[in-house]
């Protein structure tokens, strides 16, 4: 299947979000295949490192997407 720019630019807005979720989901079920640079797993550990110090400070990925408005 092969979709253009130009298909994507007559879906609405809804439409386009939902088509970056459903790309977005693909690519995180592929995590193995995606190689970190050096600098995003030094980002990552020093977030980790930060969680580990109080994980209360953060807040959950459901609580961040309801705050954007978005449902499950």
């Amino acid at each position: 299947m092969t979709i253009s720019m130009n298909d994507i630019r007559k879906l609405s807005v809804s439409e386009r979000i939902q088509l970056v979720e459903d790309i977005w989901d693909t690519i995180a079920s592929s995590q193995e295949e995606v190689e970190l640079t050096d600098g995003q797993r030094q980002e990552l550990d020093r977030r980790l490192d930060e969680y580990s110090k109080d994980p209360s400070a953060g807040r959950g990925w459901d609580v961040v997407r309801e705050d954007l408005g978005h449902e499950g």
